[in-house]
């Protein structure tokens, strides 16, 4: 793994004691009312880390993707949810307008996003398209200078709550005739579904959304007309690393409160860690996190070289999400019955580690994409 410089350790010290201060605080809130953290989240724009990776000519940090993984990782051993907000806010809702945006529309949004002011959301999955982005059914018809959207998405992180959704429609017939375009949130005949009761990640928001009639300028429209799907491709394979990392912190964060317990609790003639049972766990479930952090650092430093990684990524994202479920049974399961209440933080990380599972790509698609990769002539 690379090694780590001493602005990225500092980026790091500042991140944690943030996150075990002034994110911890409001984790009970948030679960106790699923309440989007829209003050913290305008504190870490304060702070800087909604803008990491992006240009410093545009507000941004201008720092590199690895230390951007590592806020994700760091705030996810805290708050998974507030991980997912900034992993979907960078990676997917900024990411794309400093790919493929016009400088104008980089002018126009990335110190919104870099501050915090504005948050992003990234509109692809429909109900009839999920893991096959090419079947969307949400059209937008070109009328001189502007196009009219119409149809709807479903499962959109942040959704309630940001300003510009990257949001992709059909523009023509064929499969992949998909464009993407940057849509505001007053935007007439754009309308805000429901919020969706989740099992786990309470406090990160997520909505369907409704295009009726909505008019877009041609300003509006995120590179060129029919590039969408290389653009939701590009921008999910670089999503997919920030979801590693939030599942390694759940995954770390299963490790140390196992430890912490194992090491307190007394049972028979001490503590329950002097158990084989109970050591030999904590053991597999500390390689599982070393092993999925190098993955995820492995990943990142490439996609920071430009090299062409999907293999990496998948396997990345892949291993995290399985280390953080199997360790959060396993946390629960060495806390015994405290473990299934909700005094202790194992479970709710129990609850939050499955949809890492689940989004930027279940884990099916991440086999089927590290085999394409490992059977290519």
């Amino acid at each position: 793994m690379k090694q780590v410089t001493a602005e990225q350790e500092m980026l790091v010290r500042m991140i944690k004691e943030f996150a075990e201060t002034e994110i911890a605080q409001e984790v009970p809130r948030m679960e106790r009312e699923d309440r989007f953290p829209r003050e913290l989240i305008q504190k870490m724009g304060s702070l800087g880390l909604m803008g990491i990776p992006i240009p410093v000519e545009y507000g941004g940090a201008g720092m590199n993707y690895t230390p951007y993984i590592q806020a994700v990782h760091q705030i996810s051993k805290v708050s998974a949810a507030v991980g997912v907000i900034l992993s979907v806010h960078t990676s997917v809702g900024t990411n794309p307008i400093v790919y493929f945006g016009t400088e104008q529309q980089k002018q126009h949004y990335l110190p919104k996003l870099a501050s915090g002011q504005y948050i992003g959301a990234f509109a692809l999955s429909e109900p009839n398209a999920g893991s096959d982005a090419g079947g969307i059914r949400t059209k937008a018809v070109k009328s001189g200078n502007s196009y009219l959207l119409n149809g709807s998405k479903v499962f959109i992180t942040n959704g309630g709550e940001a300003d510009t959704y990257i949001t992709f429609a059909r523009t023509g017939e064929g499969k992949r005739d998909i464009s993407a375009f940057i849509v505001e949130k007053d935007t007439p005949g754009f309308i805000i579904g429901k919020k969706e009761r989740k099992m786990g990640l309470h406090g990160s928001n997520t909505v369907s959304l409704t295009f009726d009639n909505c008019q877009l300028s041609g300003d509006q429209l995120l590179g060129k007309e029919h590039e969408g799907f290389a653009i939701a491709m590009h921008n999910l394979n670089i999503g997919r690393i920030g979801i590693a990392a939030q599942a390694l912190g759940i995954s770390d964060a299963a490790v140390t409160h196992a430890i912490n317990y194992a090491k307190e609790r007394k049972q028979f003639t001490g503590p329950i860690a002097d158990n084989q049972g109970i050591s030999f766990k904590l053991a597999d479930m500390a390689t599982r996190s070393e092993a999925a952090k190098l993955l995820v650092y492995q990943a990142a430093s490439l996609v920071e070289q430009g090299v062409s990684c999907a293999k990496e990524v998948s396997m990345a994202k892949l291993y995290a999400s399985k280390s953080a479920v199997k360790n959060a049974i396993e946390a629960v399961q060495v806390l015994g019955g405290y473990g299934y209440t909700e005094d202790y933080p194992v479970e709710r990380l129990f609850r939050d580690a499955k949809i890492t599972e689940i989004y930027e790509g279940t884990s099916e698609i991440q086999h089927m994409v590290i085999a394409k990769h490992l059977l290519k002539k």
